[in-house]
């Protein structure tokens, strides 16, 4: 699939677009609607009308903004009108939820007029807490902004300038201390003249750097005084008495040189004649005005930042605009003010010198970051980017006196923030990147499922795993043509009946199973044409494939009996176990055994316990294991009880060390104020994150019903215990459900053999 079509079918399938309301309070009762709506909601609209401010207290204003645009200046792709423009602000809604919690209505307007947008936004002050300005092209921004900032109570901000202008700012004050610089004393050459470049300029002023010391170019060159042509007042702010006519003469000597441009504005030339130690923040997205392997080919010295995850020093709004507005909007803060924005750059350059835990490096590849010339940013996905931004914008807010609600307590107010940040997609991520660090080869034994050719696509493009997929050449090659997916090579394609392996794995597969009442002749026609699973997995057993993932296209059994037959369970094992992943809003839960063990005894649990917890450590999560039972600690008697309490001691003898309690119940596993507030004696001090069920009826169910009506996404399943690492697909998986397996697939692979 191109990535055109890939882009289109993620915005269309399933719910159209990218974001939906969500009721917060239940509303399943007659008495629950009385109290939603009519009559009960005639009190709190009683109580706002009495005191304004109890809209805060009453609705969910506090925690809205409105992502306001009209289409005139998108991302790179210019004016393109308001209705175009949605699914980016849609976009922008779900940065701010997914990185500060904050709730958005995204608000085009279709209109190029700045009166009538000043006017449409200020009439939408009941309804938000803040007003996120996004995509309005220059110099109409500037204008909406002061207009609405003079007129409105509520935080207004445009992104697209004080973003950009906060993370670029941080990322300055860091490289010049590696430099050894004085902000004082450094030449700036600003390439840009719209909206970010002129809001960069404002705020590095406001840091130190001397407006004279600023040279400002636009499309015609240098902004000098006197200049007539393409002029407007916020260029005329920058205009400075110079004999500089372009930006190559601007170049020469200048200390930094920001870039808000386009792709090549800065040539190797203008970059040898910067000053020793020259700084260069090319900013222009997709593609900056110089890559780092043009300036370093120049210039040895030289220390560079771009808009660009795949180069070091990105600057990426994402750093900002969530966490700033979660800071306004915590302490109800009137308007986004200039001590609030420098607050947010030393809080960002702060934490770019801070040593970077390991949590964030695994996030990127296991890299190891440390402040210097390659990480003078932090890194997007830090999550101690929202405990020091917005904490950093509140308390600026309330010194600045723009706070109508301070906050009493800050420590308490870090805490509250760190609860709002799920951990179970960075471990999803992690598991990927992980995977990234060491690919390793899966085959696939039903090469030829659109599903499975669509997921190799995204598998190969991100470095996960080096796929082979098993089927007819001509066939699989045929759908990738016919899905318009070029795989470049980096897939390989094996067709069992025309492979030179397949007499050889029929002969070892005859020889492991010919007392089993296995043929030499079955043996063949398997591994040649009637079971490409046998065939992938004897590639995994003699080593010619890293790992296997199978199940699309048939029912569980089909798959894991090949598996067994062909490359077994570990030694010293009674059977081999399964486990699914339960990914919740806020966190993720081990279940097992939930596919393969029916009725398993104390010494099975023992083992489904042991190797979960293994699992978890393995995808860098500390496990803490309930086993689950009917019963509380010793409340009902009954061999199903009693089977519980066994294994429980069976793996305090086998593993010291883990932390383990039951028999227990459910809701006492998984809610930590019933487990200390009853049963205070247990060693799990908090909910657990692994869930081992008594049975595989009780599990199997509890995870289609946590996966259907919990709305947890599921994956698995996840087979344990096996000789070498083999894992199964469901019927219904979709794209993503198969990629999140081969990374799982792959971590295992990476650790087969590990002590």
């Amino acid at each position: 699939m191109s990535k055109k079509s890939a882009a289109l079918e993620y915005h269309s399938t399933g719910r159209k677009g990218k974001i939906e309301v969500i009721a917060t309070k239940p509303c399943q009762t007659a008495q629950d609607l009385s109290l939603a709506y009519s009559p009960g909601v005639a009190e709190p609209c009683l109580a706002i009308e009495q005191t304004p401010e109890d809209a805060y207290q009453y609705t969910a204003k506090g925690n809205l903004v409105a992502v306001v645009s009209n289409g005139t200046a998108v991302l790179g792709l210019g004016n393109i009108g308001a209705l175009a423009g949605k699914p980016v602000m849609e976009g922008k809604g779900v940065l701010f939820k997914r990185f500060a919690d904050v709730d958005v209505f995204d608000i085009e307007l279709n209109s190029e007029n700045p009166d009538e947008i000043i006017r449409a936004v200020q009439l939408l002050e009941p309804t938000f807490g803040g007003i996120n300005l996004e995509d309005i092209k220059a110099p109409e921004c500037f204008y909406i902004e002061e207009e609405l900032k003079k007129t409105m109570n509520i935080p207004v901000f445009h992104d697209d300038q004080h973003g950009t202008a906060i993370i670029s700012a941080a990322g300055l004050i860091n490289a010049l201390e590696l430099v050894g610089k004085k902000i004082e004393d450094i030449r700036l050459v600003v390439n840009g003249a719209g909206a970010a470049a002129i809001a960069c300029a404002n705020l590095v002023v406001s840091l130190g750097v001397k407006r004279e010391n600023i040279i400002m170019c636009d499309t015609k060159g240098v902004i000098y005084k006197g200049r007539t042509e393409g002029m407007n007042k916020y260029k005329e702010h920058f205009a400075v008495d110079t004999p500089l006519r372009t930006l190559e003469e601007a170049a020469v000597n200048c200390d930094v040189m920001f870039g808000l441009s386009s792709k090549g504005a800065f040539t190797p030339e203008m970059v040898r004649t910067m000053a020793v130690n020259p700084i260069i923040f090319a900013m222009a997205n997709p593609d900056p005005e110089i890559t780092p392997e043009e300036a370093r080919k120049v210039r040895g010295d030289v220390l560079i930042a771009t808009g660009r995850s795949d180069y070091p020093n990105q600057v990426n709004n994402v750093l900002g605009f969530p966490f700033i507005f979660r800071g306004a909007l915590d302490v109800r803060a009137t308007t986004i003010n200039e001590e609030m924005k420098k607050a947010a750059v030393f809080a960002l350059a702060e934490l770019a010198r801070e040593e970077c835990p390991d949590s964030v490096c695994r996030a990127y590849g296991n890299v190891k970051f440390s402040f210097g010339r390659d990480y003078i940013i932090p890194k997007p996905f830090d999550p101690r980017a929202l405990m020091r931004v917005a904490p950093a914008i509140a308390k600026a807010a309330m010194d600045s006196g723009v706070a109508r609600q301070p906050i009493p307590d800050m420590d308490k107010y870090v805490e509250a923030l760190e609860s709002l940040q799920g951990k179970a997609k960075e471990t999803l991520r992690m598991i990927i990147n992980k995977a990234k660090c060491d690919p390793k080869s899966i085959v696939f034994p039903e090469g030829e499922n659109e599903k499975i050719l669509r997921a190799a696509q995204v598998l190969v493009e991100q470095g996960i795993a080096r796929p082979i997929l098993l089927g007819s050449e001509k066939k699989i090659r045929a759908t990738l043509q016919e899905l318009g997916i070029d795989l470049n090579g980096g897939v390989t394609i094996i067709d069992p009946a025309n492979s030179d392996k397949a007499n050889g794995y029929a002969d070892e597969f005859y020889r492991l199973r010919q007392r089993k009442g296995l043929t030499l002749s079955e043996s063949q026609r398997l591994m040649s044409r009637k079971s490409r699973t046998h065939f992938g997995c004897m590639m995994v057993r003699q080593g010619d494939a890293d790992t296997l993932l199978a199940g699309i296209d048939a029912n569980y059994a089909e798959t894991i009996r090949p598996a067994l037959q062909v490359i077994g369970k570990q030694e010293g094992l009674s059977s081999v176990h399964g486990l699914y992943i339960m990914v919740f809003k806020k966190g993720l839960y081990f279940l097992a055994d939930t596919t393969v063990c029916i009725d398993p005894n104390a010494q099975e649990l023992a083992e489904t316990a042991i190797l979960t917890a293994e699992m978890a450590r393995m995808l860098e999560v500390e496990p803490s294991v309930a086993m689950l039972s009917m019963s509380n600690f010793g409340s009902v008697r009954h061999p199903q009880a009693d089977k519980v309490r066994l294994a429980v001691e069976l793996v305090k003898e086998k593993e010291p060390g883990l932390i383990i309690d039951g028999e227990m119940q459910a809701d006492t596993a998984v809610v930590t104020e019933i487990l200390q507030s009853s049963f205070p004696f247990s060693t799990l001090k908090k909910a657990a994150n692994i869930l081992i069920f008594p049975d595989l009826t009780s599990g199997n169910i509890a995870y289609k019903l946590l996966n259907k009506l919990g709305e947890a996404e599921a994956i698995g399943p996840i087979l344990m215990g096996m000789n070498k690492p083999v894992h199964i697909l469901q019927r219904g998986d979709d794209v993503m459900d198969i990629v999140n397996m081969a990374a799982i697939a792959v971590v295992d692979a990476q650790n087969n053999g590990r002590p």
